[in-house]
């Protein structure tokens, strides 16, 4: 594993790091058994702390939601030490309070994805993580306060619904989502979150109200044109907000997601493939040396 270069790291669009404050900027793209990360990961300091970020899509946002790498993502991230990731993210509004513009730190996700890869288990070895809380509750108490401190209107909490696009939702879609209870929609949050939570990082969604999808009565429907043009208004918040949650954040973790894997691991190592360990050494780590794995 190569030496850590950064402790957090910030999943969003590709120019994320042009903010006030950050600085010694650098691009590193480590390889990975899953294949190439959606691109180069620039890393850079912000507020004494060492912040790798990865544009999701590419830069020029050349990938589908469901084009992106988001195993090669997590574990290039894993490789250069990465301990908390805040997913930034366009979202479209189910409730009529969270308006476009607001800031939103979820934290329960509906999965209506199909078919992205999502674990990097199997290939003879099996495990179940908890994913009950999908969000780490010490970064996203960070989020909140964090948000609120650069002058955003932010909910905290929600349940973000994640589709598999590219399409937006259909009128009925809409309304059953509602009907559900969730509170935004998008289609990135899933594989990332629980990919991070496998990998034993600490995850949550700074997520960016764009629109009201297509359920709302008086307001426009959703176009590729306004989620540009209100994610572009939505981002300097965004950054205000990681910028002061990077200061925020502990040095030592006390949260749950660090020690994800504990009774997670189901197969006994001695009958796991060698290949196998080998490529998940970096995510199972101490679990690996110390001989875990089930019965």
């Amino acid at each position: 594993m190569t030496e850590p270069q950064a402790r957090i790291a910030v999943i969003g669009g590709s120019g994320f790091y042009e903010m006030e404050g950050i600085g010694g900027l650098e691009e590193v793209r480590p390889d990975t058994p899953f294949g190439p990360p959606s691109d180069s990961i620039v890393i850079g300091t912000l507020d004494g702390e060492r912040v790798a970020f990865l544009p999701r899509h590419g830069r020029g946002h050349r990938l589908l939601p469901a084009e992106v790498p988001s195993r090669a993502n997590i574990y290039a991230l894993k490789l250069l030490g990465v301990e908390v990731v805040i997913g930034v993210s366009a979202v479209g509004s189910l409730h009529e309070d969270y308006a476009p513009l607001h800031l939103v730190v979820p934290d329960q996700l509906i999965d209506c994805t199909r078919g992205r890869p999502g674990t990097f288990f199997g290939g003879g070895l099996v495990a179940h993580i908890s994913f009950a809380d999908p969000f780490c509750p010490v970064l996203r108490r960070s989020l909140v306060a964090a948000a609120r401190e650069a002058g955003a209107t932010v909910h905290d909490g929600g349940t973000y619904v994640v589709i598999e696009g590219p399409a937006f939702s259909t009128r009925a879609e809409s309304r059953l989502y509602r009907s559900w209870g969730a509170h935004v929609i998008g289609m990135t949050a899933l594989p990332e979150a629980r990919l991070a939570r496998e990998a034993e990082m600490c995850y949550a969604t700074l997520a960016i109200v764009t629109d009201y999808d297509v359920w709302h009565p008086r307001e426009a429907d959703v176009t590729a044109e306004l989620v540009i043009a209100n994610l572009r208004q939505g981002v300097s918040l965004a950054q205000a907000a990681v910028r002061r949650a990077v200061g925020r954040l502990p040095r030592q973790r006390a949260c749950p997601c660090a020690e994800a894997l504990r009774d997670a691991l189901i197969t006994p190592f001695h009958l796991v493939p060698d290949e196998t360990k080998e490529r998940l050494r970096p995510i199972l780590g101490r679990h690996l040396t110390g001989g875990g794995g089930g019965g």
